[in-house]
């Protein structure tokens, strides 16, 4: 109920139905809000209004079209105006027929009887032709008198005269009785000159005899004058009347558009009603007090929330009832902000406001708002958004690695203690291993979070197996959620295992809820949540939620054990695919690391090939991608390499063949696939002769290889750095350095020195310093540079290899040049078996004789000088004759008739591996013999 300012009577009573507009008094709204105001009344001017003129004019058009009450005053005074001025009009009119009548008819009578009486006149009527007499006479008097005809006729009334000669001698129109009787006749009518006045006279004899008539008449119409002189007049003062209201009315219009805002009636009812529907309407009391501390109004809402009496109106705010504060604050007038009053028992937050601001009327206004209600709808609130949050929390705190374990656990500490006090997950065990589970097994628990770590329950990484009583073996069989508000009276959770349940109930822990870690069809293991200092049990609202909590943490373990799967797979073939141990060899003592990416298996590899002359080839590699298709590329390079490795080649020419591999593969997949190529791989080959202490570099795109001197200086080789593997058309180039003994060869891939962080420049530049701080040892240098180098999560796979070397001192070598001739055979054979002797190899001295007897032989039948012999004792014992050929020998099977052609069978059955390598002069031709 509103009661409002000034108003008497009794209380009026709100119908249930639409409101009856009230006469509510309103502040005054400042200039921002008349402009607002002004802007609504414009979006919702009537259709039938007409376009609004822009400007000042605004206010004086809506005057003119009546639509205000200044409008409405104008119109009427235009009404009156013209009705006035019609009257005007009229009664000038009426005066003026009527005197111009009596002017024609005084006129008129004055002529005809002046003439009738003139001398004369009676005796041309006796003349024989009056009318000749008459005429002239009655034409003068008639333009003397200015009548329009002055008609002289007998007693018959046949026309003796008339302006009109042709009218002479005709009957004249009017009546003439009355004259013949000696009367006087004036009349109105409609004569042969328009409608006129006229006036018959007799002319008499001495006698007093009648003996003729005369007639003058005039018409109306040439009669006065004063109707056009008076008529002007009128019009004008109706003009300046019509001005006058005009002005007047824009006058009173311009203050009552000051004084509304430029409201017109609607917009002002229209308003009205609408704040009248806005403040019964509205959930918050609203009173206005005066500046004398009476109430003037009081809504619909704060009539309920103050429970004010039907009388309040016009009542001091002292004597309603009041709490002492609530009533002290109303009457003070100050300004509250949300300040609480205790009313019965409603908390109510109040805010007041003074309405004297910018020339309001004195007095305050307070609004009441019932905070009990909004307490109890703000916990609502809140709990909802803390709900949400614990959803969208979840959406990007679980899941963020590819890791089933560390994916359950992040789902438990998400619940811990925001949904939960405890919260368990289990997991069958082929999850863990990335496989599909199978119902019946055992789970695994997996992950555990509580608000403390001594609950009774399953520790982490032991086996259960559910009886199918509990709620977790109900949930896991039918894939639904299943809540167990008391755990102390669940005699199905309780067979679970006795002597533990009970330790649990005993804990604290009163309430379950249990929901299926399921993805699609699918059914991975339970989450588990515990509830124990929450004395309420978990309902159905918090297990919808659980619910909705575990299918988003469900995606991500999903995805997790996917990518375990695959990644155990793609890792299994990579390391099929690399070497299981490193050969033996005495050229280099190394060290290796390979660690693949978290992201995935590359294609990153490295090999340690021995080769003949004790050399030793190195290898490093990488396949751009990563997954399957790279680690099977890798295994098809390597054994591609091993392979290209047997033919003695030197670097650049092994590069070469793979360049053509690569290109090759390329081909094949985009005509398979019907793609574009996709294969590009990198590699760096090195060869190391421990005999020489030469070392020839190639790659094909790879990073530079680093050196470490004995005396522990770092630099990075340069190597020439040819195209990527693939590419094809351009050369590769072999460097070729010598290494002193005790020097560290550090091969490795660019995950090492690349990322996301810095360029490679300045990867190169972190690995001279992690290098330079290492130990002396292969395995010291690779710990060393995995410590400093080592990203926490590399992107991108990491091959490392370390190579110490080492040499074969001059007590390992014998070497003899030998001439051209066949009798230096016996001479090389004697210095081998003293060779031998002195190294204490007196059992190989029969094969080896033999062997160089042959090659050597070979090499003099079929080579050129110069020919010189080696022989090294390392592993084995390799004997070698070079020659200036390159012609390669060609091992045959000799018949029982051939005399030669047996010498190279004899080698390949003696030695344990024999072949040809060719040299930059020639060809070397070896054989290696085991010393065990």
């Amino acid at each position: 109920m509103v009661r409002l300012l000034r108003r008497t009577g009794t209380r009026s009573t709100r119908p249930s139905g639409p409101r009856a507009p009230r006469a509510h008094r309103f502040r005054r709204a400042p200039a921002s809000e008349g402009r607002q105001a002004e802007h609504h009344r414009q979006e919702e001017r009537a259709p039938d209004a007409g376009p609004p003129t822009p400007g000042p004019l605004a206010g004086i058009w809506s005057a003119l079209t009546g639509r205000s009450v200044a409008g409405q005053v104008f119109v009427l005074q235009v009404v009156i105006v013209l009705l006035l001025v019609l009257s005007a009009v009229v009664a000038l009119l009426l005066q003026v027929r009527h005197d111009t009548t009596q002017e024609a008819r005084h006129r008129s009578l004055a002529v005809a009887e002046a003439f009738a009486n003139a001398p004369g006149t009676r005796d041309a009527l006796s003349s024989p032709d009056p009318t000749a007499v008459l005429q002239p006479r009655a034409e003068a008097a008639r333009k003397e008198a200015k009548v329009d005809f002055v008609v002289v006729m007998n007693t018959d009334g046949i026309r003796y005269t008339h302006p009109k000669p042709d009218r002479i001698g005709k009957k004249f129109v009017g009546t003439i009785e009355p004259a013949l009787a000696g009367g006087t006749v004036i009349e109105e009518i409609n004569g042969t000159l328009g409608r006129l006045v006229q006036a018959v006279v007799p002319v008499k004899a001495p006698d007093g005899k009648v003996v003729g008539l005369v007639s003058a008449g005039i018409t109306t119409e040439h009669v006065g004058g004063a109707a056009d002189r008076q008529l002007p007049l009128v019009l004008a003062a109706a003009a300046a009347g019509l001005l006058l209201a005009t002005a007047g009315t824009a006058l009173v219009s311009r203050r009552l558009l000051r004084q509304t805002h430029g409201l017109g009636p609607r917009e002002m009812t229209r308003m009205y009603e609408h704040h009248d529907a806005v403040l019964h309407s509205v959930r918050e009391g609203v009173i206005i007090v005066g500046g004398d501390g009476r109430l003037l109004l009081a809504n619909d809402e704060a009539q309920r929330l103050l429970d004010l009496p039907s009388d309040a109106e016009r009542r001091h705010v002292s004597e309603l009832g009041l709490p002492p504060d609530t009533a002290a604050l109303l009457a003070s007038g100050r300004i509250a902000t949300d300040e609480v009053h205790l009313v019965e028992d409603r908390l109510l937050a109040v805010n007041q406001r003074p309405t004297d601001l910018e020339g309001g009327p004195a007095g305050h206004v307070a609004t009441l708002r019932d905070s009990t209600e909004l307490r109890a709808l703000s916990g609502k609130a809140e709990e909802a958004r803390e709900r949400l949050t614990l959803l969208y929390d979840a959406g990007v705190g679980v899941g963020t690695s590819l890791d089933v374990t560390r994916t359950a656990q992040e789902l438990a500490r998400l619940a811990v203690p925001r949904f939960a006090d405890f919260a368990t997950v289990d997991l069958f065990e082929e999850v863990l291993h990335g496989q599909e589970p199978e119902a019946g097994n055992e789970l695994r628990r997996t992950a555990f979070s509580g608000i403390r770590e001594d609950p009774p329950l399953y520790p982490v990484g032991d086996r259960i197996r559910f009886v199918a009583t509990t709620p977790q073996a109900h949930s896991l069989g039918r894939g639904r959620a299943a809540l167990e508000p008391r755990l102390g009276e669940a005699p199905g959770w309780l067979a679970q295992d006795f002597e533990r349940t009970a330790q649990v109930v005993e804990y604290g822990i009163h309430s379950l809820i249990t929901v299926p870690v399921r993805a699609g069809g699918v059914v991975l293991g339970a989450a588990n949540f515990w509830r124990s200092q929450k004395p309420e049990p978990f309902d159905e609202e918090e297990l919808a939620l659980a619910e909705e909590l575990v299918a988003r943490a469900a995606v991500s373990i999903d995805n997790a054990r996917r990518y375990t799967r695959e990644h155990g797979m793609a890792v299994t073939l990579q390391r099929s695919l690399l070497p299981r141990k490193l050969p033996e060899q005495d050229a280099l003592d190394i060290a290796s690391r390979y660690l693949p990416a978290q992201a995935g298996v590359g294609g990153d590899w490295f090999d340690v090939l021995p080769l003949s002359g004790a050399r030793v080839a190195l290898v490093v590699g990488d396949v751009v991608g990563h997954g399957l298709h790279a680690a099977a590329t890798m295994g098809r390079l390597r054994t591609a390499v091993h392979n290209f490795s047997a033919l003695d080649l030197p670097p650049d020419e092994l590069l070469g063949l793979l360049d053509e591999l690569v290109g090759r593969i390329d081909q094949d997949e985009a005509t398979e696939g019907g793609s574009a190529p996709v294969t590009g791989a990198t590699c760096l080959y090195a060869i190391y002769d421990p005999a020489s202490r030469r070392c020839a570099v190639a790659r094909a795109g790879h990073p530079p290889p680093a050196l470490i001197r004995p005396d522990g200086r770092v630099e990075f080789l340069d190597v020439p750095a040819g195209p990527p593997l693939g590419l094809g058309g351009l050369p590769f180039e072999t460097a070729e350095l010598e290494l002193a003994e005790g020097s560290r060869l550090v091969l490795y891939t660019d995950g090492l020195v690349e990322d996301r962080e810095h360029d490679i420049d300045a990867g190169l530049e972190l690995l001279r310093t992690a290098l330079a701080e290492a130990g002396p040892s292969p395995e010291d240098t690779c710990r060393a540079v995995l410590d400093a180098r080592l990203p926490h999560r590399p992107s991108d796979d990491i091959a490392l290899l370390v190579a110490r070397t080492r040499t074969l001192t001059a007590g390992h070598v014998a070497q003899w040049e030998v001439p051209m001739d066949p009798a230096a055979v016996a001479e090389v054979r004697a210095a081998v078996t003293r060779q031998l002797a002195q190294w204490g190899l007196e059992e190989l001295t029969f094969t080896t004789e033999l062997i160089l007897s042959e090659l050597v032989t070979n090499a003099i039948r079929y080579g050129s000088s110069p020919i010189h012999v080696r022989v090294l004792r390392d592993r084995s014992l390799i004997c070698e004759v070079f020659d200036a050929v390159s012609t390669s020998p060609h091992l045959r099977y000799a018949t029982m008739t051939d005399e030669g052609g047996r010498g190279l069978f004899l080698v390949a059955q003696l030695a344990e591996r024999w072949g040809t390598r060719y040299t930059p002069t020639g060809k070397v031709i070896w054989a290696e013999q085991p010393l065990s």
